[in-house]
């Protein structure tokens, strides 16, 4: 009883994925104790195949008590099994591509064999206590026990730990939700900015992976990542350009950065993938549709990207660069191997060197700050070495591959992580000093809870880097402040950043020709 009592209310082990027990009851445990007792005294024989099925069960909920005290320490949001199932296959992919086989074959054994020894361990505890409820004297008082816990669950809950049913009971109302609800997406914003405010100039949007407000409010990573942000805003100097920053809440946490993509370029909040696959369903503009009809090339720089996307058709790029056809031949990093260095010295390869060539939109999510972090790719500052096989020094790849995660404290290495992706963009400024572009840099999420901390924020940084002091101008009368340090509150949700944008990018009402770009910036 003892065991079949813990299975059902240990605790997290915060910010770790191990457990422990607390001394707290199952009101679960109580019931079924009743249930069983009464159907001892009718039957008065073993029930092997009701011990079976309760044994089951039992699995179940144990299995299920583990992912909802060990998702919010972890990620920072619950686990929900019909929207994380449907990625699995995707996840599965990740991993096969990355992991050696020999390694797959032993985690999957040592899953199996754990959730063996559970159930046979279940099973054992419930055929022990079935089998004294045979007996008069144990059904008593375990009957007694059983009661007397049920009074205490109505007259001293703290002694009791949060059920697992419950969990189980919402999990099947969102599949029910997801396959019964009409679509109650809001409508779309006015997507009728000239972008006036953008004449001659290219336009990126980057989704910094994991970068949220712990890079600039923990104190165990801000002041370690304060000397790579001021370099990168001496970059943003010494080129002639300026930055405003600000905080939006994204409308994810620790993971699925697509539903931040698509609420800041569709301006409609979506905070789960069936909203996503509601909204995916519809014709509706985006923000790449309205750079397209102003004369913008639409370009995604997807290097996370190896499968299909059809959500691509979506959005209504003209052209997205998936892994392969960014064609990295170097060393992997992470578990998307290319390094976010590479991704940028490609787009100029792929789009900025064309000539002539229309104004560009640019939409890139990185990928080099994806968790765990480490090994972090060292910074090349020679970047035509980036195209070779061997792109880096041997001493600075060996640096890079000594660099382990460390479970469960990951700042160093999200420090690092962060701290190359800021130095890559800012040598990017440097290596378009004479370019003119405005960039939007912006996190898509806070690192997952096991780094952000219990109960942090959704909010996450976002940056405007650009040559135009009126365009800034408007942003900070929109609640940005000048500098690259965010401050509080934030302004608003991801989605509403958007109007904002097109606030600050536009002005009058015509419609402007496509801008050919001629000449060629300096390097």
């Amino acid at each position: 009883m003892a065991l079949l009592n813990i299975s059902l209310t240990f605790e997290n082990v915060w910010p770790t994925p191990a457990v422990r027990w607390r001394g707290t009851l199952s009101i679960e445990l109580a019931v079924c104790l009743l249930g069983l007792a009464a159907v001892a005294h009718i039957r008065r024989s073993p029930l092997p195949r009701l011990v079976a099925a309760l044994s089951a069960v039992w699995t179940a909920l144990a299995i299920g008590r583990y992912s909802a005290v060990t998702a919010p320490a972890l990620y920072g949001r619950d686990f929900n099994i019909y929207w994380e199932l449907r990625f699995v296959p995707d996840v599965v992919a990740m991993v096969t591509r990355v992991a050696p086989v020999w390694l797959i074959v032993v985690s999957v054994a040592v899953v199996v064999a754990c959730l063996t020894l559970v159930y046979l361990l279940l099973r054992w505890s419930w055929t022990t206590v079935a089998a004294a409820m045979m007996t008069r004297g144990d059904r008593r008082i375990v009957f007694a026990v059983a009661i007397a816990a049920v009074v205490l669950f109505f007259t001293s809950r703290s002694l009791f730990a949060t059920p697992v049913t419950p969990t189980f009971v919402r999990q099947a109302r969102f599949v029910v939700d997801a396959f019964a609800r009409a679509s109650t997406l809001p409508p779309s914003p006015a997507f009728d900015a000239d972008l006036a405010g953008l004449t001659g100039t290219d336009v990126f949007v980057v989704f910094v992976e994991s970068y949220g407000a712990v890079s600039y409010e923990r104190s165990d990573i801000a002041p370690s990542l304060a000397p790579a942000m001021a370099r990168f805003e001496a970059a943003i100097r010494e080129t002639k350009r300026d930055v405003v920053s600000a905080y939006v809440e994204s409308p994810t946490f620790g993971g699925s950065s697509w539903l931040a993509h698509v609420s800041l370029l569709s301006g409609v909040e979506v905070r789960d993938p069936d909203a996503n696959a509601h909204l995916m369903a519809e014709r509706r503009d985006t923000l790449v549709r309205l750079f397209a009809r102003r004369g913008f090339r639409t370009v995604a720089l997807m290097p996370g990207l190896r499968q299909r996307w059809p959500e691509g058709a979506f959005y209504g790029f003209d052209e997205i660069y998936g892994a392969t056809r960014i064609g990295y031949r170097g060393p992997s990093f992470g578990w998307f191997v290319i390094p976010d260095q590479f991704s940028l010295y490609r787009l100029d390869a792929l789009e900025l060197d064309r000539r002539p060539r229309a104004r560009l939109f640019v939409f890139f999510p990185t990928i080099s700050t994806h968790f765990p972090f480490s090994p972090t790719p060292p910074y090349q500052p020679d970047w035509s070495r980036m195209a070779n096989v061997h792109p880096y020094d041997a001493p600075d790849l060996e640096r890079a591959y000594a660099r382990e995660p460390e479970w469960p404290y990951f700042a160093p290495g999200y420090v690092d992580a962060i701290a190359y992706d800021f130095e890559t963009l800012g040598a990017y400024l440097r290596r378009h000093a004479d370019g003119d572009f405005v960039m939007i840099l912006l996190g898509d999420h806070q690192p997952p809870a096991v780094l952000s901390g219990r109960g942090a924020p959704w909010d996450v940084p976002v940056h405007v880097v650009a040559a135009r002091p009126d365009l800034l101008g408007r942003l900070v009368a929109h609640g940005f402040r000048r500098g690259l340090w965010p401050a509080r509150p934030a302004i608003g949700r991801m989605h509403a950043l958007l109007p904002r944008l097109l606030d600050a990018f536009g002005s009058g009402d015509g419609h402007r020709e496509p801008e050919i770009v001629r000449s060629k910036e300096k390097r």
